[in-house]
């Protein structure tokens, strides 16, 4: 990931883009925290995360709720050192209710291409288990499985 630094074009963002996807669809929180500055700053719906530690306990208590978790992103524009996206990722509750969340984020690097600033605006639509798109195994989505765009989402 080291190679991915600012100023981005459109094959290095694409890329940061999906390694970032691979990092969520691991459910690791450690793992995925290694990508943010340790300050990195964070609003995610209505919450607001400053630096590492509170990353892997957000990841940690997201993770524990949002059970069979599988994300897709998709890069929405860019500019040199900022990546904007839109993703929609399904899961269950405890209960077996099903849900789509959809939603965009908006990214900023540092010069070493770790993130350090992450805003997400994020809805959540209940599904029927019968209209999940996302079938894959948990894990990283396979690279034949369709984007967004193709799935109609």
């Amino acid at each position: 990931m080291s190679s991915l630094v600012p100023p981005f074009n459109l094959e290095t963002a694409t890329q940061k883009v999906r390694l970032a996807e691979d990092g969520w669809n691991s459910r690791d929180p450690e793992r995925v925290s290694l990508v943010y500055t340790l300050d990195s700053r964070w609003r995610n719906r209505a919450e607001f995360i400053t630096g590492r530690a509170e990353i892997v306990a957000f990841l940690t208590r997201k993770w524990a709720k949002e059970l069979d978790y599988r994300l897709i992103k998709e890069i929405w524009a860019f500019t040199d050192h900022r990546i904007a996206v839109r993703f929609a990722y399904e899961w269950h509750d405890d209960s077996g209710n099903w849900i789509r969340s959809y939603g965009n984020e908006n990214w900023e690097f540092d010069a070493a291409g770790l993130m350090q600033r992450r805003f997400a605006c994020i809805n959540d639509l209940p599904i029927r288990e019968s209209e999940r798109k996302y079938h894959w195994p948990l894990g990283r989505r396979p690279d034949e499985h369709p984007g967004l765009t193709e799935l109609g989402l």
